[in-house]
């Protein structure tokens, strides 16, 4: 039997803040939420979200990328930054479409893509 993919896991310092940031910010439905561990889902992709103390926890430095096609990139990018993320610079217009990158809470870095 091949291996299958479980989910794709991150460390936060505050697991239910992070867990709120991607419901409300991405519509990912949490399964399971505590102070320790957390697992949401976004169709087949589940994202685990485990507590890590200060010390241990990224600092803006390189980190996982996360990539999510939306369909509105300006109202995506307005809910995430009011749940505490940062624009990486400005909202890129191509031929394919439009590109953000942002950082959220932990320094996690999240790709957005909005097709033309």
């Amino acid at each position: 039997m091949a291996a299958s993919f479980r989910w794709i896991l991150q460390l936060h310092r505050d697991v239910p803040k992070a867990a709120r940031f991607y419901s409300e910010g991405l519509d990912f439905t949490i399964n399971v939420c505590s102070l320790r561990w957390a697992e949401l889902q976004s169709g087949s992709l589940k994202l685990a979200l485990m507590h890590s103390p200060q010390e241990q926890t990224m600092q803006k430095g390189y980190s996982s990328l996360l990539s999510f096609t939306v369909t509105d990139i300006n109202s995506t990018v307005t809910k995430l930054m009011a749940l505490g993320a940062e624009l990486d610079g400005p909202i890129k217009y191509e031929v394919h479409g439009k590109v953000a990158a942002m950082r959220c809470i932990d320094g996690h870095v999240l790709g957005l893509y909005e097709p033309a």
